[in-house]
């Protein structure tokens, strides 16, 4: 079975080395844009939490310990969103789901806005981190099987420019707005991408997965333009989807066959390392972070939101210009110096009492690791994790990578304020060394995937088995 299945992969109606290259037409960047507004949903519930601190603890009488299962308790909806994302995209299509992550996130931030205890707050959190579960794994996934490959990883990385551009306004508007109108700005995004959905085509790969052939076509052809050729492409996507489903199994338990086992570890792997690398820990508490090393909270978290963007914006460039391999790598070593940086601030703290050199080496570490995540560390991973998965798997394989990015992500964010209170400095050694084991990890394991065809991309990771 396994033979005959390679050959089938590698036979030239199925994988031939296709040649179209198209220009960004006014679908694709309307169809990416509407895609990434749901990232800028979620950079802003990141973010919020931050900003939202201390007005939320004074005016509800939050403990420390009440405030850390508000914050965290999205990424804990994020699990049970990551449980049914695959499944619901899968059978219902990409755009379906974009509304239905919509739904969740805006009843959200109206339970926050209104809410008069600490429990509406936290089952309005809860209810947006089952929108982000299903975001995450739904809008990569999308933007990656609309665009063409010569500029697939550019669109994905703009969506996670916009995430980032959510983060730094939810930054820098949060400490001079109170938290019930900060929460009312947040629903914004979900309205207008609930409006977008209606005037972009449905992905053509999972109208080829559901066996309908001329809806492909039509797909691709309000993408790539009427006056494209775009019969290469649509043969290549269907021919590739005949040979996968007719050799491949597609339930959840094919996920651990021998032949899926390289892209299962890629993806969980990758997401598992970026997540223990302390990036949910920076976004939630940066202000009490800036504030222990004696910071200005205000004047340094806007700092951060500002200097993100730009590198956020490079990752755009260089996601195809350097690759995926050599962005993560390089962001990754950065991040792992932010992260030292930070934790040398503190331990001479703890040594040779000296707020000034402290709150430096602090503020300089934290800037570091912001920069260097929006500009790879953080996408990166997505981008990689919407291409290797082959589509008869990548409901099932996908819910399971969102989920794991979420249960990490809710550990580390759960977890840090009293790791933090505990020891400030091994808390940021810790996320060093995580930081620097992901560049060990992308060097061993990850390939790379620019300039080719999510078919080629994934019939290789299955034939290296």
């Amino acid at each position: 079975m396994t033979g005959s299945m390679e050959e089938g992969l590698l036979d030239g109606s199925s994988l031939r080395k296709a040649s179209w290259r198209f220009h960004v037409t006014a679908n694709i960047v309307l169809s990416s844009l509407v895609a990434a507004c749901g990232h800028f949903a979620y950079g802003f519930a990141a973010g919020y939490a931050s900003p939202a601190q201390s007005g939320i603890m004074d005016d509800l009488g939050l403990s420390i310990a009440e405030y850390s299962v508000f914050a965290s308790i999205m990424t804990f909806g994020g699990m049970i969103g990551a449980l049914i994302s695959g499944k619901v995209a899968d059978i219902f299509g990409r755009r379906v789901t974009m509304w239905l992550l919509d739904l969740f996130f805006i009843l959200g931030w109206c339970s926050i806005t209104f809410g008069k205890r600490a429990w509406w707050l936290e089952a309005g959190r809860l209810l947006m981190g089952v929108g982000a579960g299903i975001h995450l794994y739904v809008a990569p996934i999308y933007i990656s099987e609309v665009t063409p490959k010569n500029i697939r990883g550019s669109c994905v990385a703009a969506a996670s420019f916009a995430l980032t551009l959510g983060f730094s306004l939810a930054y820098y508007i949060g400490n001079n707005m109170s938290w019930r109108t900060l929460a009312l700005v947040g629903a914004t995004p979900c309205f207008i991408q609930v409006l977008g959905v209606f005037f972009i085509p449905e992905s053509p790969r999972w109208l080829s997965k559901i066996g309908l052939e001329k809806e492909v076509e039509a797909s691709l052809k309000r993408l790539r333009g009427e006056n494209a050729d775009i019969s290469t492409e649509a043969a290549e996507i269907k021919d590739f989807t005949e040979t996968v489903q007719q050799h491949s199994g597609s339930t959840f338990m094919d996920l651990f066959s021998r032949k899926y086992a390289r892209p299962l570890i890629i993806g969980t792997g990758l997401m598992a390392l970026v997540q223990f690398g302390g990036s949910n820990a920076v976004t939630s508490f940066a202000s009490s972070i800036f504030r222990a090393a004696g910071c200005s909270a205000d004047s340094a978290s806007r700092a951060m939101a500002v200097l993100q963007l730009p590198f956020a914006a490079m990752s755009i460039i260089l996601t195809e210009k350097a690759g995926r391999r050599l962005l993560m790598m390089v962001t990754s070593a950065g991040a792992c110096l932010g992260c030292l940086l930070v934790a040398l601030g503190f331990l001479f703290e703890y040594n040779h009492p000296s707020t000034e050199l402290t709150s430096s080496m602090v503020l300089t570490g934290i800037l570091l690791f912001s920069v260097f995540f929006t500009m790879g560390m953080g996408g990166t991973p997505w981008i990689i994790m919407s291409e290797i998965l082959p589509i008869n798997i990548k409901g099932s394989a996908g819910s399971l990578t969102t989920l794991v990015n979420c249960f990490t992500s809710w550990i580390v964010s759960y977890a840090f304020n009293f790791l933090f209170e505990w020891n400030a400095a091994g808390t940021f050694f810790l996320f060093a060394f995580f930081c620097g084991s992901v560049v060990i990890f992308v060097a061993m394991l990850v390939p790379e995937t620019k300039g080719r065809t999510l078919e080629e991309i994934q019939a290789s990771m299955t034939l290296l088995q």
